[in-house]
């Protein structure tokens, strides 16, 4: 490596360390100031509080990474721009892709980073995380609150072998609509199907309404249907377990849910498969982001003209492209969910095109 690669590296390295920190300790502060009465309520120990705050850094790192290396990589160029270092590197006669190469690689080392971090760590950590903050660190009355929001696209592994998709539950009222549910067999194909437009827990069963019910009779070559305008379900699973088992993507890795998507990828509820695979993609385009907006920061950065302001200006434009990018990102990602997109498109619509736009300012300025 040269010298001066080594030199602007080293000073990307230090803002980006620094920039991380500042974001935990932020985060610690703030959730600790919001939660502050439900730890004195609670009598958390300070070593349970220090083991869930050490959990979630990973969860924080790969929350802001892409922000703090396109911060590190900004501040450090417009350091560089205020002693007149671009215009020397510049005069020398090197290109823009030499000149940006240190920050390129170590944005694209920290995407693989953080895919790793959320594959290896983040499962594990969240679901720590979890488990503390609803046993230890959450009031009775907050978590009642909590239980009482609606929830959307429910997915369920529960007993006799069955997955569960529910489209919306309300808490409130109990009441469930938009659901299939696939039984398997011993043999792990599918023996019914059932499926209903709302249910209705009772306070001892579901009731479904408009239900279709399907079984699978592969002996016969045949598929008996059955339909209910109202019906009592032999359905062990109460409104508590919908809440406290339903499926968590952040949870799963990309090869466990892979395999999730793989298995009832047959189960015939299309919604909420096509939600799953829009996640599935997003576990590798998500992490990328870090590479992704440092490069469409890195023309802003040598543009900077006003030395006096220039580290103002970085952290604004920083600030800004991480706006935009986590904006036009979930746009994406709604339009996949929604159906408009392929998954594999609604995931990586937003990297594609920063990444085009970026290479279109690089194009016309350098």
């Amino acid at each position: 490596m040269r010298i001066l690669d080594r030199y602007i590296l080293t000073s990307i390295i230090r803002v980006f360390v620094m920039t991380i920190l500042i974001f935990v300790l932020l985060y610690i502060l703030i959730d600790t100031t919001t939660n502050l009465d439900d730890l004195i309520e609670r009598q958390v120990p300070v070593r349970l509080w220090f083991v869930y705050y050490l959990n979630f850094i990973p969860i924080i790192f790969i929350q802001t990474s892409s922000t703090a290396c396109l911060v590190a990589t900004l501040l450090s160029f417009s350091h560089m721009n205020t002693t007149n270092e671009i215009i020397v590197m510049r005069s020398s006669g090197m290109t823009f892709w030499q000149l940006t190469k240190p920050a390129l690689y170590f944005g694209l080392i920290i995407s693989v980073l953080a895919f790793w971090v959320n594959e290896r760590v983040v499962p594990a950590s969240y679901a720590l995380t979890k488990k503390i903050k609803e046993e230890r660190l959450i009031s009775k009355k907050k978590a009642d609150w909590q239980m009482r929001e609606r929830i959307n696209n429910i997915t369920l592994y529960g007993l006799k072998n069955r997955l569960y998709f529910i489209e919306h539950y309300d808490p409130s009222t109990e009441e469930i609509s938009g659901i299939t549910i696939i039984e398997f067999g011993a043999d792990q194909s599918i023996s019914q199907k059932i499926v209903a437009l709302k249910g209705h827990w009772t306070g001892i069963a579901w009731k479904f309404f408009n239900c279709q019910i399907s079984t699978y009779e592969p002996a016969a070559n045949r598929v008996p249907v059955k339909f209910y305008k109202e019906k009592l379900m032999d359905i062990k699973e109460t409104p508590q377990d919908l809440m406290k088992q339903r499926l968590n993507v952040t949870s799963m890795n990309y090869r466990q849910l892979a395999d999730y998507i793989t298995r009832f990828s047959s189960s015939g509820a299309t919604r909420a498969i096509t939600n799953l695979r829009v996640d599935l993609h997003s576990k590798v385009a998500i992490p990328f982001a870090s590479f992704v907006i440092t490069l469409i920061g890195l023309p802003f950065a040598l543009l900077l003209r006003n030395r006096k302001r220039s580290s103002f200006a970085a952290i604004g434009i920083a600030m800004l492209i991480g706006f935009l990018y986590y904006v036009l990102n979930a746009v994406c990602l709604a339009f996949g969910k929604g159906a408009f997109f392929p998954p594999i498109i609604a995931a990586w619509s937003a990297p594609v095109i920063t990444t085009l736009f970026a290479l279109i300012i690089i194009e016309k300025n350098f």
